[in-house]
C-alpha cells in the first residue's frame, strides 16, 4: 500500500501556468469534484491537482503583493 500522507510534488506543467490559467483549471477541478460521479482514486487525483493549482494561484498573488509593496516603497522614496 502506498503512503499518501505526504504532499505529492507539484506537477511541472503547473509551474508554467499563468494565474488566469491556474484559476480557470482550479474552477474546473472544483466543479468536477462537486458534481461527483468519479471514483475515489480520481477524486484524490483531482484533489491533489486542485491543491497544486491553488498553491500556484497563491504564489502569483503573493508575488503581485510583493511587487506592489516594492512599487509603493519606491514611490514614497522619490
Amino acid at each position: 500500500m502506498t503512503d499518501n500522507t505526504h504532499s505529492a510534488p507539484k506537477p511541472a506543467d503547473i509551474d508554467s501556468l499563468s494565474y488566469e490559467q491556474a484559476r480557470e483549471e482550479l474552477v474546473a477541478v472544483v466543479s468536477r469534484l462537486e458534481a461527483g460521479g468519479v471514483s475515489l482514486e480520481e477524486s484524490l487525483a483531482l484533489w491533489e491537482r486542485g491543491e497544486a493549482l491553488a498553491d500556484r494561484c497563491e504564489g502569483w498573488l503573493e508575488g503581485a503583493k510583493a511587487r506592489l509593496a516594492a512599487a509603493r516603497t519606491r514611490a514614497e522614496g522619490q
